[in-house]
């Protein structure tokens, strides 16, 4: 063989090991990225060839599957009371992708999860049957929330605080995640250029200032830290009281409440801000930041499973600004979600239990694949003693103080107040929250709640925490001290 044979035998053959090693890499990596590329339409029509699995509230389906009538996708996703329960389930939609409960449990829902596959269907890489999101949401608690926040800007949250049993959670204006499943884009641009922001889940994802409810937290920080022996001790508590370093004085929303030197019941009794703006400073920001900590601001992986934003105590403040803290303003904000917390808490003898809203997974069969109730942690957030004397001064805000309207017959109730102010020079309507435990006399059934009314038709003068978010407290906690423990694990049922 000469030598210009050989060469072009050796280039021949290094190309065709080109050709080859191109190959191999489209197929086995540059292949499984086009196929897993959110635009590719295969993927699309391969998710919605047949029925996704459901997400369960009370053993009923509240997702479906519906046959379409045209195009190359087969099926369609359908929800039951889609507006009722969107800020629980999100959406799952053919054009805009999956969120909330749809997209953590996508795979679960459409039968790729590895947990539904037996050996044979991996090595084939089978789809299998899709399994069932089975959550701890009780639906009257939930109906009881959305009806009362009714055409207000608001959001509710309610927690077993024995098992960390999330039990509603509502967020208003709401809408019905059926109507963008396919893709309307008509219906899409409503949503998403609606300036009362629809799509937003308050409940979970929009922390703002929590107003009064944060004196829990400044009370309980006292307490633990020594500051004061209990919550009937009299406080060093000058009204009216002057921002450190400053000429604003810190007033109060009544000018007759017996608020100088006030102890902690009577200062939450009244809601004094004298009393905890002083006692922020006297405890420092690092004392008030860690017990808010251990409640669970400044958590930035807050799951539930859903992802909660992160409710935030600020850092490297000044004293007036220590002082703003001390009646939840100034940076420090809340979701509803997060106050639930505190309350909760506080109801369980100052033990938190982990928050969830899914009780179960399970195959198609309805076996059990993954058991959330079993896998709580629980944290100790305050002493048994400091929770006892802050129920006790809970509930003399509900029984004589400024939560009168959450008041429930045969329960003891224990809240707090909230009214948030916003806007350049305070100058937009108040936010209005209200945080509370409840206890049945009768059957020792037990929840927490925490609403929040951002925007409401009620005039500026009128908004408050007991005038407008007390209210959908009482109905939340109705329904759950009637409902709460008499059902167990919720199974599945036939998709439709």
């Amino acid at each position: 063989m000469n030598k210009t044979i050989r060469r072009a035998a050796v280039f021949t053959l290094l190309l065709v090991l080109s050709l080859l090693v191109r190959a191999t890499w489209v197929q086995f990596y540059d292949g499984r990225a086009l196929a897993d590329d959110k635009n590719n339409r295969r993927n699309m029509i391969s998710l919605y060839a047949n029925p996704l699995g459901n997400i369960i509230v009370a053993g009923d389906a509240i997702t479906g599957s519906a046959q379409t009538t045209g195009g190359d996708l087969k099926y369609k996703r359908t929800y039951k009371d889609g507006s009722l329960y969107a800020a629980v389930t999100g959406y799952s939609s053919q054009v805009y992708g999956a969120t909330q409960l749809e997209g953590i449990y996508r795979k679960l829902l459409d039968g790729t999860d590895i947990q539904l596959k037996n050996p044979l269907d991996s090595l084939a890489n089978k789809r299998a049957d899709p399994g069932d999101v089975i959550t701890t949401i009780d639906p009257d608690v939930q109906k009881a929330a959305y009806a009362a926040l009714g055409g207000n800007k608001g959001a509710a949250v309610a927690i077993d605080p024995k098992t960390g049993k999330i039990l509603a959670v509502v967020s208003t204006p709401s809408y019905d995640p059926t109507s963008i499943g396919a893709g309307n884009d008509s219906v899409w641009k409503k949503l998403t250029t609606d300036p009362d922001k629809p799509l937003v889940n308050r409940a979970l994802r929009q922390p703002l200032p929590p107003g009064s409810t944060f004196k829990l937290v400044v009370a309980a920080a006292a307490l633990e830290n020594g500051l004061y022996a209990d919550v009937d001790a009299k406080t060093d508590s000058p009204n009216p009281y002057t921002l450190p370093g400053t000429t604003t004085v810190l007033k109060n929303e009544s000018a007759s409440a017996p608020c100088e030197n006030a102890s902690i019941r009577v200062a939450l009794q009244y809601s004094c801000n004298n009393v905890f703006g002083k006692m922020a400073v006297d405890l420092g920001q690092d004392k008030v930041r860690a017990m808010a900590e251990k409640f669970g601001f400044n958590d930035t992986a807050q799951d539930v499973p859903v992802r909660a934003y992160t409710s935030v105590y600020p850092t490297g403040m000044d004293k007036s600004s220590t002082a703003l803290t001390g009646i939840g303003q100034y940076d420090v904000t809340a979701t509803p979600l997060q106050m639930a917390m505190v309350s909760a808490a506080i109801a369980n003898d100052g033990k938190l239990v982990s928050p969830h809203m899914v009780s179960q997974t399970s195959d198609a069969d309805g076996d059990v694949l993954r058991d959330y109730d079993d896998s709580t942690s629980t944290k100790e957030i305050v002493s048994s003693d400091t929770a006892r004397q802050l129920r006790s001064a809970m509930q003399t805000v509900v029984e004589k103080g400024t939560g009168t309207n959450a008041i429930v017959p045969g329960a003891t109730v224990g809240g707090k107040t909230g009214t948030a102010q916003h806007g350049e020079k305070n100058s937009k309507t108040p936010y209005a929250w209200f945080t509370s435990y409840a206890k049945s006399d009768s059957n020792g059934k037990e929840v927490a709640v925490a609403v929040m009314v951002e925007q409401s038709d009620a005039a500026r003068s009128e908004v408050s925490g007991n005038g407008l978010a007390a209210p959908v407290a009482k109905a939340m906690m109705r329904a759950a001290l009637k409902n709460l423990g008499a059902r167990g694990s919720y199974g599945s049922r036939p998709r439709t």
